[in-house]
């Protein structure tokens, strides 16, 4: 399997991109990002074992290489970031989206930047990249309970931000209400 790792990396570059990207944030970073993380790859390719999946191993080599640099830049959060709907290009984009599906996918986009890092990375792999829970586990090198619990959390803290927008647009339609 190893041998075929140079083979295989083409056809994982769409995936590690789009998941670099949603991590990193910044087209440039992602690029570096990923290009550091082939290098890694392949020079490590012997370490694959026969029974990991080599994308998730991607995934893992990838995660691991924007922790150091995260690490390297001092910095701890980036929850503050905007996103860009540029960051959607590798998105697909199934035709005929009406203008309150895509409020609704930004909006969702926004909710998942805002989680804390460790949450977003499990949001990311789980419901964007479709791993299992111990696919993501094994990627992250953390217990399967885990990814369970960041994957909770998450998952309540977009509820959260949701349920007080709809608080926020009700007690609005009340006022509006009361007033005329």
């Amino acid at each position: 399997m190893t041998a075929d790792l140079p083979s295989m990396l083409p056809g994982m570059l769409p995936r590690l991109w789009a998941f670099a990207l949603r991590i990193a944030g910044d087209k440039h970073d992602a690029e570096d990002l990923v290009q550091r993380a082939c290098v890694k790859a392949l020079e490590r390719a012997h370490q694959l074992e026969p029974d990991t999946a080599p994308l998730s191993w991607m995934f893992s080599i990838v995660h691991s290489t924007w922790i150091d640099e995260v690490r390297a830049r001092s910095v701890r959060k980036r929850s503050s970031m905007e996103w860009d709907d540029d960051y959607l290009e590798n998105v697909a984009d199934p035709a005929g989206q009406t203008p309150e599906t895509e409020l609704m996918h930004g909006q969702i986009v926004s909710a998942v930047q805002r989680l804390p890092e460790a949450q977003r990375v499990v949001m990311l792999l789980v419901a964007v990249e479709g791993l299992s829970y111990q696919e993501a586990a094994d990627t992250l090198g953390v217990p399967i309970g885990t990814i369970m619990s960041r994957l909770s959390r998450a998952r309540q803290a977009i509820g959260a931000q949701f349920a007080a927008r709809g608080e926020t647009a009700s007690g609005a339609a009340r006022r509006k209400d009361s007033i005329a």
